[in-house]
């Protein structure tokens, strides 16, 4: 092998290695640029979304964990909030119900009655009621009620309720609507911003 050979192959295996960390400095350099991408994206989808209304709720009647029937309508003359959550197996979910029920004295000092719903049978969401001490019995929703608030698909599941609430007003008017991806509001906030609107 000519000396002129051999140069050429020891600049060829030198060249290699530095070919293939160029290749993995760049390779890493994607990596990063895609998990700053999927960081500000799970930001941007995990901020609040709130807004202000005034539209006629719609109506309902639903059955409760505790075997009541109860309607929009039987609450007129009296403040309202629906809290929609993805229910049983959302651990985030019950407790933020469970908070919320701590702070039932101040709702009911402030006028507002607090009614959960989910999309879950009677047996699963008593399962998860129990097992987080939560005693407000839930409204059981087959999807419709649901829908018509607009709640649908706006949580982690495109067939369930995302983790919302809708203040409506002693005349059945909706005055606001809020959405936490994050999976919860602090309940004396809650309190405060339903106040605030009605």
């Amino acid at each position: 092998m000519t000396s002129r050979t051999a140069q050429r192959t020891h600049r060829a295996a030198v060249a290699e290695p530095r070919h293939r960390r160029g290749r993995r400095t760049l390779l890493w350099g994607i990596a990063a640029l895609a998990i700053v991408g999927v960081v500000i994206a799970g930001l941007m989808t995990s901020r609040p979304v709130e807004r202000s209304t005034s539209t006629a709720a719609p109506g309902f009647t639903l059955t409760d964990t505790s075997g009541e029937t109860v309607s929009l309508s039987d609450f007129h003359g009296k403040s309202v909030i629906l809290y929609f959550s993805e229910g049983a197996g959302c651990q985030s979910c019950l407790v933020q119900m469970g908070a919320i029920e701590k702070m039932t004295g101040q709702f009911d000092a402030a006028g507002i009655t607090v009614l959960p719903i989910v999309m879950n049978s009677r047996e699963q969401i008593l399962a998860d009621m129990r097992a987080n001490g939560v005693r407000t019995p839930f409204l059981l929703d087959d999807g419709t009620v649901s829908a018509a608030y607009g709640t649908l698909g706006r949580g982690m599941h495109a067939g369930l309720p995302g983790h919302s609430f809708v203040v409506i007003d002693a005349d059945g008017q909706q005055r606001w609507y809020g959405e936490y991806p994050s999976m919860w509001m602090d309940p004396e906030e809650l309190l405060k911003t339903a106040q605030a609107n009605l």
